[in-house]
C-alpha cells in the first residue's frame, strides 16, 4: 500500500490558539494555518488535514490561493469538521474549491465510550447521526465528495461499518487507530472489521495508567505508546492500494475509560471475554505505572510548558513513523 502521511492539527490545539478559545488561557499569539502549514513543511509532510473554521472567512480568491500552494507543495488535502455541528455548505464549498476529496466528520460529543453519561440522550445522538447522514450522503456523492465518519470513541467497529454499509460509497471512515481503547476494542479486532471501509487514518497514540476505574488514556507521540501502528497498516494494506494518514496527538485532557463498572456498559452489545482480555493486553504495552505522573501540562496548568510540549511531541512522532517506514 502506497502511504501518504502528514499532519493533524488536533493535538496542537494550543499553539494554534485553538484549545480555550474565547477564555484566558487561549494563546494569544496563536500560529493559526500558516503556523500549522509551516510545521507540515518542516517535518516532511505529504499531507493535511484542514480545520472547517479557518475556512470561514476566506474568499473564493483566498481559497483559489490556498489550492495553488497546496498544489505546488504536492500535498493531499482533507477537510475537518464535526457532523451535528458543521457548515456543510462550507465544507462542500471549501472541498471543491481545495480539490479535496475527503471531508472527515466526528459523529457525537460522547468521549470515553460513555454513553451512561449521554443518559437518554445517546439515543437522540444516534438518530441525529443518521438524519444527517441521511441528508449529507447525497450532497457529498453529487459533489464528488466523500464524507468520512471517524471512531471518536463513541461508535464500535461495527457500528461504523453499519453506518458505511447504509448510506453507501459517499460514506467511509477515518480511522483515529488509538480511540478503539474507548470503546473497549484492540487496536488489531477494530482494524480488521473496518479495514475495508477506511480512506484515511489518524495516527494517534496513547500509554494507558490502569486505574481502579478501568483505562486512562495518555497523549504521547505516535509510536511511543501502545498502538501497534506496523501490524495495523498491514491490515489496512490488504484492502488498500493507497491511503493518506495524518500525525494526531491526543487531546490535553486525558481520557478516563471506566469499563470497569457494570453501567458503563449499557447501550453495548454483549461482548467475549477474550475480545475485552485482547483490549486489555494491548493498552499494557509502553503502559504508565501506578502512581506514575500522568498529567500533561494543560491538567497541571503550566501553560508556559505547552508549546514546546505539543511541538516536542509532534516531531518525536514523526521521527518514530519515519524510522516505522510510514513517513
Amino acid at each position: 500500500m502506497k502511504l501518504t502521511t502528514g499532519l493533524n492539527p488536533y493535538g496542537l490545539t494550543y499553539y494554534l490558539g485553538l484549545q480555550g478559545m474565547g477564555t484566558p488561557r487561549q494563546n494569544p499569539n496563536g500560529a493559526g494555518l500558516e503556523g500549522f502549514i509551516a510545521l507540515t513543511e518542516e517535518l516532511g509532510g505529504k499531507a493535511i488535514e484542514l480545520w472547517e473554521g479557518w475556512f470561514k472567512d476566506m474568499s473564493d480568491a483566498e481559497l483559489a490561493a490556498l489550492k495553488d500552494r497546496l498544489d505546488k507543495l504536492g500535498w493531499k488535502r482533507v477537510l475537518s469538521s464535526g457532523l451535528l455541528h458543521c457548515d456543510m455548505d462550507l465544507l462542500l464549498r471549501s472541498a471543491k474549491a481545495l480539490d479535496a476529496k475527503f471531508v472527515r466528520l466526528a459523529l457525537t460529543p460522547i468521549l470515553c465510550g460513555d454513553r451512561v453519561a449521554a443518559g437518554a440522550r445517546w439515543d437522540e445522538l444516534v438518530n441525529e447521526v443518521n438524519e444527517k447522514l441521511a441528508e449529507y450522503a447525497p450532497r457529498a456523492e453529487a459533489a464528488g465528495v466523500v464524507l468520512l465518519i471517524e471512531n471518536h470513541q463513541d461508535f464500535t467497529s461495527h457500528e461504523l461499518v453499519a453506518f458505511c454499509d447504509k448510506y453507501g460509497p459517499s460514506v467511509r471512515i477515518v480511522f483515529d487507530m488509538a480511540n478503539t481503547f474507548p470503546v473497549a476494542e484492540s487496536p488489531i479486532d477494530f482494524t480488521r472489521v473496518i479495514a475495508p471501509y477506511v480512506r484515511h487514518c489518524h495516527a494517534k497514540d496513547y500509554r494507558a495508567q490502569f486505574t481502579d476505574d478501568g483505562i486512562r488514556l495518555v497523549r504521547c507521540p505516535s509510536g511511543d505508546g501502545c498502538v501497534p501502528f506496523k501490524e495495523m497498516f498491514e491490515i489496512l494494506g490488504q484492502h488498500n492500494d493507497e491511503m493518506t494518514a495524518c500525525i494526531e496527538i491526543g487531546a490535553l485532557e486525558a481520557r478516563h475509560v471506566k469499563f470497569y463498572h457494570a453501567d458503563w456498559w449499557k447501550g453495548y452489545a454483549p461482548k467475549q471475554a477474550s475480545a475485552l482480555a485482547a483490549c486489555l493486553l494491548a493498552a499494557r504495552r509502553n503502559h504508565i505505572p501506578e502512581g506514575e505522573e500522568w498529567r500533561t501540562p494543560w491538567e497541571r496548568e503550566a501553560d508556559d510548558e505547552l508549546i514546546d510540549y505539543e511541538l516536542g511531541q509532534y516531531r518525536r512522532a514523526a521521527e518514530n513513523l519515519k524510522s516505522l517506514g510510514l513517513m
